[in-house]
């Protein structure tokens, strides 16, 4: 939601600029010039990108609007959940979360935690962790395939902003490029009536400011806003993988979850006298 504030803000704020110095909004209106500047923009975005990066690049942009989906809920539903699977663990052993693991949306354990759920690449990320555990992995492997795992991801999830970027960089050229066609347009008009010329001029140079625009004012920062979103998922999944490799080497659920806590940005991690009151809910449910 605060991008589409953003997006108000920006557009008001240039809009307005213009009408108090006198300008008419009707002579930013040139569809001619946006199919120049966007067609030519979702050309170079094709010629660059193969079309698994455009798949991705498209799956992200509406992200960007929806905001963040890891909050503090959701991160308190992962502590949760863990502790929970660890006690189970530590208490039945491996081998009774099986058909959790195997089957994991249809799992009652894991449908407690409704964010993480609807998560696929999380509960991916985490069952088959948790796999490998039951595979009998020791905690030293469990970590170095779950560092190369986050590794790819945080790789993987940069390259579609990197694309946008680099769209957007070319986006005040483009601009220049539909300026240049509209002179070329009003050279062929010089002959006609002063005010045609000064209105092809105009829209000539309507070009150059909605390249600019459109760089600066949109593109570059979904850009940005797209790479907030994927350091938040790559911390979601730290959190994942610091419990279970605790857990993986010893350490008692409790302190596990503890230390995937620790982790957590400070604006979204759920304080420690809240976690220890779940804590002690989710034990009297498993007595």
């Amino acid at each position: 939601m605060l991008a589409i504030a953003g997006f108000f803000v920006v557009i008001g704020s240039i809009i307005g600029g213009y009408l108090m110095e006198g300008g008419h909004v009707g002579a930013l209106w040139q569809p001619a010039e946006l199919v120049i500047i966007g067609g030519a923009a979702v050309g170079t975005l094709l010629i660059g990108s193969p079309p698994k990066v455009v798949k991705a690049l498209g799956a992200q942009l509406p992200r960007v609007f929806k905001g963040s989906p890891y909050t503090r809920q959701a991160y308190m539903e992962i502590l949760r959940l863990q502790f929970e699977v660890y006690s189970i663990i530590r208490k039945n052993g491996m081998l009774a979360l099986e058909s959790d693991v195997s089957e994991p949306f249809k799992s009652e354990l894991f449908g407690k935690a409704p964010s993480f759920i609807k998560n696929h690449h999380a509960v991916e990320f985490f069952c088959d962790s948790l796999r490998l555990l039951i595979d009998g992995a020791a905690a030293a492997e469990v970590e170095q395939i779950l560092q190369s795992d986050l590794a790819t991801h945080h790789e993987e999830t940069s390259i579609p902003p990197q694309v946008l970027s680099k769209v957007a960089d070319a986006l005040p050229g483009l601009g220049i490029v539909a300026a240049v066609m509209g002179i070329v347009i009003a050279m062929g008009a010089l002959d006609g009536p002063a005010s045609e010329l000064g209105h092809k001029v105009a829209a000539a140079l309507v070009g150059t400011f909605l390249g600019i625009l459109l760089s600066y004012g949109f593109l570059q920062p979904i850009g940005a806003g797209i790479e907030h979103l994927g350091r938040d998922e790559s911390k979601y999944f730290q959190c994942i993988m610091v419990g279970l490799v605790a857990f993986a080497d010893g350490t008692s659920p409790a302190v596990a979850v503890e230390q995937a806590r620790r982790v957590i940005y400070s604006t979204e991690r759920p304080g420690g006298e809240e976690m220890n009151t779940a804590i002690a809910e989710i034990k009297r449910g498993l007595k």
